[in-house]
């Protein structure tokens, strides 16, 4: 990941909303959530919130959309979000350190990744 694709994917996660919104679709999986149960689960958020920082998300690469029927679904790229993670940590205390240990240890349980 380069420098610049890092700035734009942590600068969209640095409002709230946003960061909510990244969380909700990391726990959703590879199947993601339609836009109407975002905005449920943002306390009832207007749609036009909810499409506007879905953009913003979605423009700095960190989600992806499809269409369902007449539904957008909304999922997070993990490929993205792990190389955000790995761009911070990778030359963490010289690639000797429990933290980083323990990060790289949780990633290894992950199953089912998506493609994407």
């Amino acid at each position: 990941m380069q420098e610049q694709q890092a700035v734009e994917g942590f600068g969209a996660i640095s409002q709230e909303t946003r960061l909510r919104i990244v969380r909700m679709l990391v726990v959703a999986g590879a199947d993601g959530m339609a836009a109407g149960a975002i905005g449920e689960q943002l306390g009832g958020a207007a749609s036009s919130r909810v499409s506007f920082h879905l953009g913003h998300l979605e423009k700095a690469g960190l989600v992806q959309s499809r269409r369902e029927g007449r539904s957008i679904i909304y999922s997070a790229k993990f490929s993205v979000l792990s190389d955000l993670v790995a761009f911070l940590m990778h030359d963490c205390c010289q690639g000797h350190c429990k933290y980083c240990d323990r990060a790289i240890a949780l990633f290894a349980k992950c199953e089912g990744r998506p493609s994407a």
